[in-house]
């Protein structure tokens, strides 16, 4: 990525030697002899950052300053100053500027704040990236992440979302088995008429029959009237049973005449009801180990699991990491009126290298923990929770599951190994031993710019 630099200065020669110094450093820069040429160029070119001398004629650099600030936050602005200054370039730095150099410029620390001022917009920018990937994926599904893992789920869905067959969401806890449910019934023929959802664990024994076939009046202590069950809610639509694995076995026997007859009576009743309903359900549980034990019905579970559907912990898809932690940034930031741009690159190696036991719930309390606790725009290792940075991505291994193809092995590689350099390619291509063209290629290749 080249970035663009405005450098702003009445003084001819001033502005030339700077524009030089910066282009040997790999920068595109572009000159104004005074403020009033330089917004005329912020408002027909993409900035990235913009250094500006403080007292020139028709517009200061205090007015570039606060234009940029206003209308441009996350362009970092560098000031120019002379000695005689440096209050007012005090001042400055409490506007919004990103820092300020004394003239005559040391074209060493120039540099070195300029390389600064750059790691910082390219974390920004790589966010903005992610956020309009974020958008195109809103626009088909709520579900976030393009990892082949995830892909592979998504496409079961889509087969299977038009049919009448039950399905069986399987996966540890966490992993979002409650937005694949969504996903079924969102893109099944379903989609107008009611999704009905019921978690099976938060429930007792004795309410649980009740809230699913509902109950006619006295027909137990504090029925004082009829109450339509779940199942009768759902009519023409999907029932959603998260935790089928936490149900008694009479329950079992009802849902399973439902499914066989597609009939049931409220509890204390004697009017068969029929209902037309998709049943989808869910578990963290074995339910072959709960049949063995005796625990759940084995009839049952062939009808609920015509169709299996297992969603993997985030530990298996961590290339979905980047994508649901800018969802959550954004989500957290709005939330608590925060401005967060992004995760430095340290940060986001030790979010990639956690195994997340607490799978995609443990990451979204962890970014809203990140989010609270930021100083600035941008998400650091210490920002994180402990429990998070206190292992990981500190040490210098790098972990690749045995089956992992070579070009997964080469990824991870270069991912770690760029993370470990802070994005610094140079250092990167001398570690791996390759050029820094093969490197900006396989970084291509691989899409870790993003």
């Amino acid at each position: 990525m080249t970035f663009n630099v405005l450098i702003v200065d009445d003084e001819k020669n001033i502005r030339a030697g700077l524009g030089r110094a910066l282009e040997l450093d790999g920068y595109r820069t572009l000159l104004a002899a005074d403020g009033q040429e330089a917004l005329d160029v912020i408002r027909t070119e993409e900035i990235d950052l913009v250094i500006a001398d403080l007292k020139m004629p028709r517009v200061s650099g205090e007015e570039v300053l606060r234009h940029v600030v206003d209308r441009y936050p996350t362009v970092p602005v560098i000031i120019l100053t002379g000695h005689g200054t440096i209050e007012t370039a005090v001042q400055a730095m409490r506007d919004g500027a990103y820092d300020f150099l004394t003239k005559p410029v040391s074209l060493d620390r120039l540099s070195l704040l300029a390389k600064r001022a750059m790691s910082n917009r390219e974390l920004v920018l790589q966010h903005r990236q992610l956020q309009n990937e974020l958008e195109q994926q809103r626009e088909q599904s709520s579900i976030i992440g393009k990892s082949s893992a995830l892909q592979q789920v998504m496409e079961v869905v889509r087969q299977v979302a038009p049919t009448r067959a039950s399905v069986l969401i399987t996966g540890e806890s966490g992993v979002g088995k409650e937005l694949i449910a969504d996903a079924i019934h969102r893109v099944s023929d379903r989609a107008q008429n009611p999704l009905v959802k019921v978690h099976c664990a938060a429930l007792s024994e004795s309410l649980l029959e009740s809230e699913l076939f509902g109950h006619e009046k006295g027909a137990f202590t504090g029925a004082i009237g009829r109450k339509r069950g779940r199942f009768e809610l759902a009519n023409t639509g999907t029932i959603f049973l998260d935790e089928i694995g936490e149900i008694n076995q009479s329950v079992q026997i009802k849902i399973l005449r439902v499914l066989q007859e597609k009939q049931f009576e409220r509890v204390g009743g004697e009017e068969t009801l029929n209902v037309d309903v998709r049943i989808v359900t869910a578990t963290n549980r074995d339910l072959r180990a709960e049949i063995e034990a005796g625990r759940f019905r084995e009839d049952l579970y062939y009808r609920l699991n015509v169709v299996n559907i297992h969603v993997p912990p985030l530990r298996e898809r961590k290339d979905d990491i980047p994508l649901l932690s800018a969802a959550f940034i954004k989500e957290f930031s709005r939330e608590n009126g925060k401005s967060v741009e992004g995760i430095d690159p340290r940060a986001r190696a030790v979010l990639h290298a956690h195994d997340w036991p607490g799978n995609i719930r443990e990451l979204r309390n962890s970014i809203e923990s990140a989010v609270v606790m930021a100083k600035g725009s941008i998400i650091t290792v210490d920002d994180l929770p402990p429990s998070i940075h206190s292992g990981g991505a500190e040490n210098d291994s790098i972990h690749i599951p045995l089956g992992s193809t070579l070009n997964d092995a080469e990824r991870e590689i270069i991912r770690s190994t760029l993370a470990a350099h802070k994005g610094n390619k140079t250092k990167t291509a001398e570690a791996l031993g390759i050029g820094r063209k093969t490197l900006h290629r396989k970084v291509a290749d691989y899409g870790l710019d993003g």
